[in-house]
């Protein structure tokens, strides 16, 4: 997905549009998980589509539901679900995190190879 190491760094422009996509992507799995969540709440509490939102949308923020879950189904897809948006909410700093790293990485590893070319000159 990335360029090799010995290859040069992107351009200002690539780097944006790389940036670009992976926000894309995480939005994607976030509106996705929020979907699901708004869903899961309003089938198994009865929730209205707004309560529902709200539920789902703090639990994927890491704050944790408004709403106390009344029915045993609604308990059980509480607590799943708490455990699927951790996990989102890593994966999600993650993909738009990674750009970032790869860029820093990439940069000290040309500026190491220039160090390395100097020496054996």
């Amino acid at each position: 997905m990335y360029e090799p190491h010995h290859a040069p760094l992107l351009s200002h422009g690539q780097y944006l549009r790389r940036l670009a996509g992976h926000f894309l992507v995480a939005i994607t799995v976030v509106s996705a998980s929020l979907l699901v969540g708004m869903e899961g709440y309003r089938y198994y509490e009865g929730l209205e589509w707004r309560d529902a939102f709200l539920d789902a949308a703090m639990l994927l923020g890491g704050e944790g539901p408004i709403h106390q879950p009344r029915t045993p189904g609604g308990k059980v897809f509480a607590g799943l679900y708490a455990l699927y948006a951790g996990i989102v909410f890593i994966v999600v700093a993650g993909i738009i995190v990674a750009p970032v790293v790869h860029r820093v990485a990439h940069r000290f590893h040309l500026a190491d190879e220039e160090s390395e070319t100097k020496k054996r000159r």
